[in-house]
């Protein structure tokens, strides 16, 4: 069985030290496996131009974000996959990292940019990969990859049991859509949405809480109200997403025809 959660909460835009103690404050007698936070939690997401985001963004070698985060893994001996603003040279990607008592373990860079992220970020440049915390796969992917199939699925065809989806959305169906995803690869899937606002000169965007615990099948194990503040846990068992039998003549991976799928 494995411990795993979320935390939603509303990070304030570009108040970097602000966000992470809140994090750290709540998460510091937390009881988990695995926690997911938001996309972008410590800087806000709606920037107001490229130089902006290079401002605000940080190397994980050496960030004090990282660090403190290693110090909380090592203290409740948990793992965390988090949103965080990715400076590499002259680039910057919106990314997710992997994190626990052994520091920083794997960097996801998000590969779907949406709408105004393309002129703040440059797109993804690894491959899709999963990782093993306490003997469960779990993949990883930001926000707006949910809206393309070949991300969950190629993570699910690697043999991920759950997704860490660390995410801002702002589209009023994407929830809804995580259970076809979950149906689609027979996966766990933990979404970790912000809520609340950020009002910036150029404009106000709003976000739609909603964070959600999806299991294979598309049972929705817990949901988040919109507008509010919430550290939700919950136990599950990684292995049922081993199980790909839609029928007992039907599995999902060996019935794939990939032969069929070129353009």
């Amino acid at each position: 069985m494995l411990r795993v959660g979320y935390y939603q909460f509303r990070p304030a835009f570009g108040q970097k030290k602000k966000n992470l103690l809140r994090v750290i404050n709540t998460l510091h007698a937390v009881t988990a496996d695995l926690i997911v936070l938001p996309e972008l939690p410590f800087t806000g997401y709606y920037f107001q131009d490229r130089q902006e985001t290079m401002l605000l963004s940080e190397e994980p070698s050496g960030s004090t974000i990282v660090e403190a985060l290693t110090a909380l893994c090592k203290e409740r001996n948990c793992y965390v996959v988090t949103g965080f603003a990715e400076r590499a040279l002259d680039k910057c990607f919106n990314s997710a990292l992997l994190i626990g008592p052994e520091g920083l373990l794997h960097t996801y860079r998000k590969l779907h940019l949406f709408s105004e992220e393309k002129n703040w970020f440059d797109p993804g440049d690894n491959a899709l990969q999963v990782q093993t915390v306490r003997g469960a796969k779990i993949g990883m992917m930001v926000c707006f990859d949910w809206i393309f199939p070949e991300v969950m699925r190629t993570l699910a065809l690697q043999g991920a049991q759950v997704i860490c989806h660390p995410s801002n959305l702002v589209m009023n169906y994407c929830q809804d859509a995580m259970r076809t995803r979950c149906i689609e690869n027979m996966v766990y899937a933990v979404t970790a949405n912000r809520f609340g606002s950020d009002k910036r000169p150029h404009g106000e965007l709003k976000f739609t809480g909603q964070s959600q615990i999806t299991a294979p099948k598309g049972v929705v194990i817990h949901k988040a109200l919109p507008q509010r503040e919430t550290l939700f846990i919950t136990e599950i068992d990684p292995d049922t997403a081993l199980n790909k039998k839609i029928t007992a003549l039907n599995d999902l991976h060996k019935d794939r025809r990939p032969d069929f799928y070129t353009l």
